[in-house]
């Protein structure tokens, strides 16, 4: 039977967390995990559909909560789900946002 005790409970670290790029890399590069926003207010946020079905619904919703707590938020579109974005749509994302949310849905 599996332990139910959290690592923080039984005093131990809990393991880092792993980030893993989805895009069939054979050996994961080491990154480091940014430090999230302490606040969305005045900040640039972007919003990457990734051209599946409906993930622009659910990004409209994610635009108007966004907005509603303050933030500027920029939509960007990948031309196909089934590639990576591509490099020209990664710099503008990178240079014109402090943050991304990518919407998958089906």
């Amino acid at each position: 039977m599996a332990s139910t005790v959290s690592p923080a409970a039984a005093g131990t670290e809990p393991a880092p967390r792993v980030l893993v790029d989805p895009t069939s890399e054979k050996v994961p590069a080491a990154r480091t995990r940014p430090e999230p926003l302490e606040s969305i207010t005045g900040r640039t946020i972007g919003l990457l559909d990734i051209s599946k079905a409906r993930g622009n619904l659910l990004l409209d919703r994610v635009q108007q909560h966004l907005e509603g707590r303050g933030a500027k938020v920029i939509r960007f579109r990948k031309p196909t789900f089934a590639k990576p974005a591509p490099v020209d749509l990664r710099h503008e994302i990178a240079t014109q946002c402090e943050a991304v949310i990518e919407a998958l849905a089906d």
